[in-house]
């Protein structure tokens, strides 16, 4: 469902016509869902301004179904690196896909330079079928309509980092050892791929951050000033400056790196200083990595449908500085304060994990694309069961029950 945010008046003051709040509906729910009434007065003449540069999008989890508008062809299947135990999966969902499925098989060629599964002569027919590619090199992104990841929750974060516009929908076995992300059994894996491909399953929206880096140049440049001293400098700033873009599932990490003194970063949210975290760092993540690196630093866990951003210190030296979640679609600013006594390091996911120095910033908002990762059940009920079966939510000894005869003394 769909809602126009905006305050307008329906009528000029004096007049008695009461307002309504103006709603475009694009679907109706059977289910009920925590948001705005769709029907909603604001005094006698207060009204919602249309305005379809912003419009937020509420949607019903239940809702979420996957579909086709064609048949899917062509499929990518993502393994974990050396991890002998995934061998043999590997082995027999290709020749599932290829053989009775009839897909294009999309693989990273690091995957096949195994000799496990290059020295294979019985596996050669099948290779011989595959399309290959190389991360950072080769661009698949209009080339696969679906993904089927083979191991732990670093393979569907994996996934993401190789797509930074539009996510094909993602399979993720579980084959690693935490697997919150990876909801589905290897062990059915014939019958739960071909309902995927026939377009009859639940989808979740995972939200992702767009992150752009820019970091200043650190070149120095020699000139010579009229009187024929040597000036060295960091030369044209507009020039000089390089810029770097990210599309992230889990969480953004800033951190104070190797160094033994506080990191200590000011914090913009929408051009406008809100905080100087000083400790050892501060995640920025979405709600599903709430329960990643933000969790284990005390921040609550957030379910992927709900539209936020999450903001953690790590060890703050400040015992007022909580957790908080702000509305998704603000823009978030992170860079080094004048007082740092050293430089910061960020990672995105986990990877790319780089300085931040004086001058650089990081900017942070919610992406327009999402990881659609396919449900095993729902996403309500996947993810309570990822809470209780990986990070074992809530699991205590149950109090014992109090007889009547106890109860009176």
């Amino acid at each position: 469902m769909t809602w126009l945010y905006g305050l307008t008046w329906k009528k000029p003051f004096g007049t008695s016509e009461h307002v309504f709040l103006s709603v475009i509906y694009c679907f109706r729910r059977n289910q009920s869902l925590h948001g705005p009434s769709p029907v909603t007065t604001f005094g006698p003449k207060a009204c919602m301004l249309q305005n379809p540069q912003a419009v937020m999008h509420i949607q019903d989890p239940a809702s979420q179904r996957l579909t086709w508008n064609k048949p899917p062809k062509s499929v990518l299947v993502i393994k974990k690196i050396q991890d002998a135990s995934l061998l043999q999966p590997f082995k027999e969902l290709c020749v599932f896909l290829t053989e009775h499925k009839n897909m294009i098989v999309y693989v990273e060629k690091k995957v096949l330079a195994d000799p496990a599964i290059a020295g294979d002569e019985s596996f050669g027919t099948i290779i011989q079928k595959f399309c290959t590619f190389r991360e950072d090199l080769d661009d698949i992104s209009n080339r696969v309509d679906f993904i089927i990841c083979l191991g732990g929750d670093g393979t569907l974060l994996y996934a993401s980092s190789l797509f930074q516009e539009s996510v094909p929908p993602v399979m993720a076995f579980h084959l690693g050892s935490l697997g919150f992300l990876t909801p589905f059994s290897f062990e059915t894996y014939q019958s739960q791929v071909t309902q995927i491909i026939e377009g009859n399953t639940a989808i979740i929206l995972r939200s992702r951050l767009r992150v752009r880096v820019v970091k200043e140049s650190r070149e120095k440049k020699a000139r010579v000033d009229e009187k024929g001293i040597l000036i060295m400098s960091n030369g044209d700033s507009e020039g000089s400056r390089k810029a770097l873009q990210y599309q992230v599932l889990n969480e953004v990490v800033v951190d104070r790196g190797p160094s033994s003194y506080l990191s200590n970063v000011d914090l913009f949210l929408d051009g406008h200083l809100i905080t100087t975290v000083q400790g050892d760092g501060v995640i920025v993540s979405t709600p599903t990595g709430s329960t990643a690196y933000a969790v284990a630093a005390g921040a609550s866990m957030i379910h992927p449908n709900v539209p936020a951003i999450m903001i953690t210190p790590i060890c703050p030296h400040s015992l007022s500085f909580r957790p908080i979640v702000v509305p998704a679609g603000v823009e978030l600013k992170i860079m080094l304060s004048r007082e740092a006594r050293n430089t910061a390091w960020v990672s995105f996911d986990g990877r790319k994990r780089q300085e931040i120095c004086h001058g650089d910033s990081i900017t942070i908002t919610t992406s327009c694309f999402p990881v659609p990762s396919i449900c095993f059940r729902d996403p309500v009920n996947d993810w309570f069961e990822s809470l209780a079966q990986c990070l074992h939510w809530n699991v205590r000894k149950k109090q014992n029950y109090l007889s009547s005869e106890e109860d009176e003394f």
